[in-house]
């Protein structure tokens, strides 16, 4: 059976190793946030680009005729719908879509000027 000053000094050093333990998972957590940032605004630009390459694609296969600015308007009208919903869809998915800390992970529930925005764009 363990003394007391032994059973003292192992619950003092489970309780060391508790704490680096919760510091590491602190890091990866954090690491976590800043790959899965990463990987969303990867994903976002790569579907910005994969819209410009296709309508690049279309206005050149369509030549010189008369209904390329019209269709070039209509295709922007709706990159633009698209963009506002790609940007609701960061928003719920737990990422701030405001000028202050767009990209970053939302922590703490909505935030005002995210939904501000959103609001003034309907």
């Amino acid at each position: 059976m363990m003394n007391k000053k032994d059973l003292f000094d192992s619950v003092g050093g489970m309780e060391q190793q508790i704490g680096e333990f919760y510091k590491q998972l602190g890091a990866l957590k954090k690491g976590l946030a800043e790959l899965l940032e990463e990987n969303n605004s990867l994903k976002l630009e790569n579907a910005h680009l994969r819209k410009l390459l296709a309508l690049s694609k279309g206005r050149l296969d369509e030549g010189a005729g008369g209904n390329q600015a019209l269709k070039t308007k209509e295709e922007r009208l709706s990159v633009i719908g698209e963009g506002y919903d790609n940007l609701a869809r960061l928003y719920q998915e737990g990422f701030h879509i405001c000028n202050l800390q767009f990209g970053s992970p939302r922590k703490e529930g909505d935030c005002m000027f995210c939904l501000s925005f959103l609001n003034k764009n309907k």
